[in-house]
């Protein structure tokens, strides 16, 4: 489920999220050492939460794991609202992708393409070895600093003082060239990893192919040398000559990639793109699926409830099995107030795709919304089966709160809202809801939970966090 912007599932990284030393980004360089969206300068990213779109994008990006001996457990994919066509790795076996690559990719094929990259990146253990070279080049910048300085002084001329921007130059290249190394690296492991998967390079090439119309205006003016990446024209010479010569290059992805990925696009342009706009776009006479995704959500949007349901059970006729067309309908009913009619849709989503934390948080928040008492052990039940999951959602710890107060349990509710708090990085509120559930809790695993949190909140003062 993919919601509006007032809804809680997309939401503002948090601080503990932004501090990311990037290592690469396929299309623009990161600087080094860049603090992704730092706090300190009010920047915001937003992160998308959608079920659908990330078991797509596990779909893709997980057999390039396996294929380069990476567990996928240990890399964690996270969705970033921008228009940018781009991606990244950065701490914590984290990639970042784009809604803007998403949305603005032609094909799964670019989309699996640029996946392979970054898994080369990974595999590659480029992260890891960043932080080094960075401080490398820092150190013999300094020291050739200081060394012209005092050569300058010495003389009394300005020939130490230039021979220090020199050899300060000669780090930078140094480094860069680092770099741009490290992107050939991650190029060549693609191709090595698609190739082992019997898939085509084609699309991360088409890839290249538009990076290079962007750089069109600016290539002539550009040194190769002081380059985080190498010249778009040198990647793709490389990825052309190895589709050329790859029995692989006219070979199809597995079944449904790309019919599933028209889906996703078209539900992304359905939600961040206006209503209006993508009516506009789309006209109604266009009965493909993708189609039709889109225009019931841009109906939802808009508040044409009546339209958009009947738009979504016929994809529901054609495609009974799908979750996510399941998930759909029950946030738009319960969007609309029909809040008992949305458990039937949500229901059949757990059904049909049990391993999924959004659509049970999101069926947890439907069954405490009903207002019926008699539901909230099944929504105790939901929630904390989502968060056996994915411990990070904090709105779903807070609907989990919401729902033990509401049946009495108040030390399980003050747990529950300790666990939201300390996500947020509200450390008074953490300790504060953490002493009243120790103080509310019977022996047993959940009062050590409290009690792990408050002493975790304790020993974060003592060291100044």
């Amino acid at each position: 489920m993919l919601p509006r912007m007032a809804e809680p599932l997309i939401q503002p990284a948090r601080r503990r999220d932004l501090l990311l030393l990037a290592a690469s980004s396929l299309v623009r360089p990161v600087p080094a050492a860049a603090q992704v969206g730092g706090a300190a300068a009010g920047a915001r990213l937003v992160i998308i939460r959608d079920a659908e779109t990330e078991t797509l994008l596990r779909n893709f990006a997980n057999p390039l794991f396996r294929a380069a001996g990476v567990d996928p457990a240990l890399v964690r994919i996270v969705i970033l609202r921008d228009a940018a066509i781009n991606s990244f790795v950065a701490t914590g076996n984290r990639l970042f992708i784009t809604t803007g690559l998403l949305m603005q990719a032609r094909s799964a094929l670019e989309v699996v393409g640029v996946l392979a990259h970054e898994t080369g990146h990974i595999a590659g253990g480029h992260l890891a070895r960043l932080p080094e070279a960075q401080r490398n080049a820092l150190i013999e910048s300094v020291a050739a600093l200081l060394i012209g300085v005092a050569a300058g002084v010495a003389s009394g001329n300005a020939a130490g003082f230039g021979a220090a921007l020199g050899a300060q130059q000669m780090a930078l290249r140094g480094y860069l060239s680092f770099t741009r190394g490290m992107e050939a690296s991650a190029d060549q492991a693609a191709l090595t990893f698609l190739d082992r998967l019997h898939w085509s390079a084609r699309g991360l090439l088409a890839m290249f192919d538009r990076l290079q119309n962007e750089e069109a205006l600016l290539s002539d003016e550009q040194d190769p040398y002081l380059l985080t990446h190498p010249l778009t024209s040198a990647r793709i010479a490389a990825v052309q000559d190895h589709v050329d010569h790859s029995p692989w290059s006219n070979a199809k992805l597995p079944a449904g990639f790309e019919r599933r990925f028209a889906m996703v696009r078209a539900k992304l342009h359905g939600f961040l793109d206006s209503g209006a706009a993508t009516l506009a776009r789309i006209p109604a006479a266009d009965a493909t699926p993708p189609a039709r995704y889109a225009r019931a959500i841009a109906l939802y949007r808009l508040g044409h409830t009546a339209p958009a349901l009947a738009l979504l059970d016929g994809l529901l006729r054609d495609d009974p099995s799908s979750p996510w067309l399941n998930e759909l309908k029950g946030q738009i009913l319960f969007d609309a107030g029909q809040v008992r009619a949305a458990l039937v849709p949500y229901r059949t989503a757990i059904r049909l795709a049990p391993d999924q934390p959004l659509i049970r948080a999101a069926l947890g928040r439907a069954l405490i919304e009903t207002g019926d008492r008699t539901l909230l052990p099944e929504a105790v039940q939901q929630l904390q089966t989502a968060l056996d999951a994915a411990r990070g959602d904090a709105d779903t710890w807070r609907s989990l709160g919401t729902a033990w107060g509401r049946l009495g349990n108040i030390g399980q509710a003050d747990l529950a809202l300790a666990e939201e708090a300390l996500l947020n990085g509200d450390v008074p509120a953490a300790h504060r809801l953490a002493g009243q559930a120790v103080a509310r809790l019977p022996p047993g695993p959940a009062r050590l939970r409290a009690q792990d949190i408050g002493n975790a909140v304790k020993r974060a003062n003592r060291e100044g966090f």
